[in-house]
């Protein structure tokens, strides 16, 4: 019984590495093709902000594959070991309620993200995105109480300085014909969306510790649509009400590329910020919070740097050294969470050691 039940560990420890890789990579996706994708929107005539904040969720009915394929593995799992048959749905009412409203949080977000990135280029935009990790460490420490270590806080202070260095470059990217009023606005809406998602990030792990609930793969992609769905439902009610619906097919027609290639530039891009969504709920589900600003904070110099390659945007000094400190940053926390999980490790190992001391001698 105990080797079996040790055996079932291992085996979910090693699911949860595997999920936990899967998920980094999906937000890797997401990072960097995210905002590159919405940025060419932008370059080659669009200017609905609230059609490109729709996007950022409008893809979740993806969601639905995985989650009726893990359906079906437990359906088959239950018929082979005569278990407890697994549920359609295992989302209580409460978790529900709680991914709804953290759903619409998150649609406030993507359109600060959005109006953000119409007036700024992708390197600018990401230079202040990058502060989210800063507010993701104090609302984590908040709201989860999330340990901070040597470690933790030398990759917070080098990412910091990276996003401070960068700064000193970014006035020379202000668009060619944009008013510095709209300037202004965007880098104003992009640092509250970075501070809102700063908070996001740290809510979804509380909920998840609050949720009564064993997390599952079904639970967290159920929790994810929940979420998109909220978001998407907001980003809708601001689309009418501004009209979007209407204007959409004329866009098309005058977008630079060609009509066709305007549907396929938002088929893309609500696909590829779905790949960012699922990833950050995964590395959460699977880590932390925090982790999730580490992985996010450390990608941004990369995409500025696709954004130089693809936009030609300015490559100063001032970003190669940002993203010199931005990968110190990322390599400094995951030694730390090395160290640390190795000091875990020891501790029950010296608490048996302790223990069979002092018993007595047969």
């Amino acid at each position: 019984m105990v080797e079996t039940e040790r055996r079932e560990a291992e085996e979910n420890i090693a699911m949860k590495r595997v999920f936990l890789i899967l998920s980094t990579i999906l937000l890797s996706i997401g990072t960097g093709g995210g905002p590159l994708i919405m940025r060419l929107y932008y370059i080659h005539g669009g200017k609905r902000i609230w059609l490109s904040s729709f996007l950022e969720t409008a893809a979740f009915p993806i969601m639905f594959i995985p989650l009726a394929i893990s359906y079906l593995c437990r359906r088959r799992h239950f018929t082979a070991t005569q278990a407890q048959k697994p549920k359609l749905v295992s989302m209580k009412p409460r978790l529900f309620v709680a991914a709804a409203g953290i759903g619409m949080i998150t649609g406030v977000d993507n359109y600060l993200y959005a109006y953000g990135l119409a007036q700024l280029p992708v390197s600018t935009s990401s230079l202040i995105i990058s502060t989210q990790l800063v507010f993701t460490a104090c609302f984590a420490f908040l709201l989860v109480r999330h340990k901070f270590t040597a470690f933790t806080i030398n990759a917070v202070v080098l990412l910091t300085i990276a996003a401070a260095v960068l700064g000193m470059g970014a006035s020379v990217d202000r668009p060619s014909g944009e008013s510095t009023k709209d300037y202004v606005m965007g880098f104003v809406m992009t640092i509250l969306a970075a501070l809102l998602y700063g908070f996001i990030l740290p809510l979804v792990e509380l909920v998840y510790k609050k949720t009564k609930q064993v997390l599952t793969f079904s639970l967290v992609m159920e929790t994810q649509i929940v979420m998109n769905a909220g978001a998407t439902l907001f980003c809708i009610i601001g689309m009418i009400i501004n009209n979007d619906f209407k204007v959409i097919p004329r866009e098309a027609k005058e977008f630079e590329l060609g009509e066709a290639k305007y549907y396929v530039v938002l088929v893309m891009s609500a696909v590829i910020w779905q790949t960012f969504f699922v990833g950050v709920v995964g590395v959460i589900f699977c880590a932390s919070s925090m982790l999730s600003g580490i992985i996010i904070s450390v990608l941004l110099p990369v995409t500025e740097v696709l954004a130089v390659f693809f936009y030609h945007e300015k490559f100063q000094a001032e970003k190669g050294v940002s993203l010199t400190l931005s990968l110190w940053g990322f390599c400094s926390y995951f030694y730390g969470e090395i160290k640390q999980a190795k000091k875990k490790k020891k501790i029950p190992k010296q608490e048996t050691e302790l223990l069979s001391q002092s018993l007595p001698n047969p």
